[in-house]
């Protein structure tokens, strides 16, 4: 199964790499025909843009920029990944950084 947020334990292996230089999240998307709420008569996709506007804008206000993001057409090699309807990679200054951000009340709501 796929989750939406890190474990603790995730979040622990994370930091333990080099913590001086950029990481590089891979985020692979799938979105539900109708939101739920906030966000109810938007399609989830539609719901995922307002999160993601909203978002892009606060991860550069820490550093972090939005390398690429682009649709998913089909996937060509290997097994699992089947249904992603999007992909994006958002760089982040640090492993810290890409912490702070993912565990901060803004990006909770």
């Amino acid at each position: 199964m796929i989750s939406q947020y890190p474990t603790h334990e995730q979040i622990q292996r994370l930091l333990v790499g080099p913590s001086d230089r950029p990481v590089v999240m891979l985020n692979l998307l799938r979105f539900t025909d109708r939101a739920t709420a906030p966000d109810e008569g938007l399609t989830g996709e539609e719901a995922y843009q307002r999160y993601a506007d909203d978002m892009t804008g606060f991860v550069a206000s820490r550093g972090g920029r939005v390398i690429w993001s682009g649709r998913v057409d089909s996937q060509v090699i290997g097994e699992g990944a089947d249904g992603f309807h999007m992909a994006a990679l958002v760089e982040y200054p640090s492993r810290k950084a890409f912490v702070e951000i993912a565990m901060s009340p803004e990006v909770a709501k």
